[in-house]
């Protein structure tokens, strides 16, 4: 019986932490996978554990009987199951307010979602407690037998991690890697039932079978969110993926779709945004030409706009693309026509990928900065010394950057760090929108430049008009020099306290409500 006690600790570990990064992802395609969604997860989670804990061990003292703990152990593996199945249409009325910004309509189903956690971690907390009673037959081993459950329960929870995260959740869903973990969770506790009772203490567990069968085919239907104009949803191991499409147009939203990643005409490469302001990064070097960008990288490819623009506006130009979520890429070539000949498509890390290159870039897009999402290890003083290495002698970063109304605490960080690098910073705000953009050219240069190669380009008949747009925007929209402020390093980038008090500034001052 101990080796089955053993068996059952080990399922319900891996199921706790299976619990945890689904609910992330539950949480994540409606509200964000920021640190303020994953610390409101986490620290309730734990809060659910604790009170196992302490319950388990009470209840295990008053009835340290084994089909107690298997009994526990099914209403935790049959509430799990269909915590995702009642939460979905109040995720789907979340997702309905959060493109509308009603913001008392998410706080409140935020909550909602999150309580409904509370019951199944609470059981499962209660296994580990139970299963140390169950397996105490000599007091001078309480230290080994403690020792070996939470082990046991540990290495669990290492497994369902991975497992969930990597093979489940991209494979088969959310809601189905729930149902999984329920199911098997259930057989653990059913057999175990079985075990210690007999037959007639499973049956009455074994409507629990039927009911998650039940719930499953009635309740896995419809998607996971039903926005108007979409085409396609996906989850990969790192983002919940969304194609809308609106009047010819297609639109890649990630995770809450608070934010358009790429976005596709077949007619048209003028959308607007900040896309195609990367281009114009080269034009702050004098008497430059389309024809002199050779070579850029895009850290951040999303499903490919920049890219289709760079290579419509540069005649000899290859594009060295990095997206670190290859279901992004799939998603890119299936509806966003990223199917470019000169494209070499990177699924790595933005970093990674670049401090790895051979290559040597005529300009450096970084597109993978959003508030809340902005990778801290992309930001610092070391990783702009890898982009600068990695430029050729007249090569230029460019980096899109959120911002909030009447805050340029990021705007000012970044500069400052970037300057320390590059000599000359410059930076425009994109007129309509919460983006701006900061050039940096990696030998000292003047912003006139802009200009003069603007008025030069104009007298030619083969001017691109999407850059000459593009180019005359940057002009008519530079800021003046930015603060010098923080400093961010790899030991020290205060990424979050900065963003986390931009959003919270935001939604408390209820300018959340006219955002567009």
């Amino acid at each position: 019986m101990r080796r089955y006690l053993y068996f059952t600790v080990f399922v319900s570990g891996m199921t706790s932490l299976a619990a945890e990064f689904g609910a992330s992802r539950l949480l994540g395609n409606v509200f964000g996978t920021s640190n303020l969604v994953w610390a409101a997860i986490i620290g309730l989670i734990l809060i659910y554990l604790t009170a196992g804990y302490f319950l388990g061990g009470r209840w295990a003292d008053r009835s340290p009987h084994p089909k107690t703990m298997y009994s526990l152990l099914a209403w935790g593996a049959f509430t799990l199951g269909v915590v995702p199945y009642i939460a979905q249409p109040v995720l789907r009325a979340a997702a309905t307010a959060f493109d509308g910004l009603q913001v008392g309509i998410l706080l409140g189903s935020f909550a909602a979602v999150l309580i409904l956690f509370s019951v199944p971690v609470t059981l499962l907390g209660m296994i580990s407690p139970f299963a140390i009673r169950l397996s105490m037959d000599d007091a001078r081993r309480a230290g080994n037998v403690s020792g070996d459950v939470y082990a046991i329960s540990t290495l669990g929870s290492f497994v369902g991690t991975y497992l969930s995260v990597l093979v489940l959740i991209p494979t088969i869903g959310t809601t189905k890697t729930f149902l999984v973990f329920s199911v098997a969770l259930l057989c653990v506790a059913l057999a175990g039932l079985g075990i210690s009772g007999g037959r007639k203490a499973v049956l009455a567990y074994l409507l629990m079978v039927v009911l998650l069968a039940g719930v499953a085919l009635v309740g896995g239907r419809g998607g996971i969110k039903k926005t108007s104009g979409q085409i396609f949803e996906t989850e990969s191991a790192y983002n919940y993926i969304q194609v809308l499409e609106v009047n010819g147009y297609r639109y890649l939203r990630l995770n809450e779709g608070q934010g358009v990643h790429s976005v596709y005409h077949p007619d048209t490469l003028d959308y607007g945004g900040p896309w195609q302001q990367f281009l114009v990064g080269p034009f702050f070097y004098p008497d430059r030409a389309p024809a002199d960008v050779r070579r850029i990288a895009i850290l951040g490819l999303a499903a490919g706009t920049t890219a289709r623009q760079a290579t419509a506006v540069f005649p000899n130009v290859v594009i060295d693309g990095f997206e670190i979520d290859s279901a992004i890429v799939e998603v890119g070539r299936e509806y966003f026509g990223m199917n470019l000949p000169n494209l070499n498509v990177i699924v790595q890390d933005g970093r990674w990928g670049l401090a790895n290159s051979r290559e040597k870039y005529d300009s450096i897009a970084v597109d993978a900065y959003r508030p809340p999402y902005i990778p801290w290890h992309m930001t610092t003083q070391e990783f702009f010394q890898i982009a600068a290495n990695h430029l050729t002698e007249q090569g230029v970063l460019v980096i899109n950057v959120g911002r909030a109304p009447g805050d340029r605490r990021l705007i000012d960080g970044l500069a400052t760090t970037i300057g320390t690098i590059f000599p000359s910073v410059y930076v425009m705000d994109i007129p309509g929108t919460f983006n701006a953009m900061i050039y940096a050219t990696l030998q000292s240069t003047d912003a006139t430049n802009l200009d003069h190669n603007l008025l030069a380009l104009s007298t030619r008949a083969d001017a691109p008009p999407l850059l000459l747009k593009s180019m005359s925007l940057a002009w008519e929209n530079l800021q003046p020099a930015p603060q010098r402020t923080t400093v961010f390093t790899d030991d020290l980038a205060p990424i979050e306290w900065i963003t986390n008090n931009m959003i919270l500034n935001f939604v408390l001052h209820g300018e959340i409500e006219t955002l567009q």
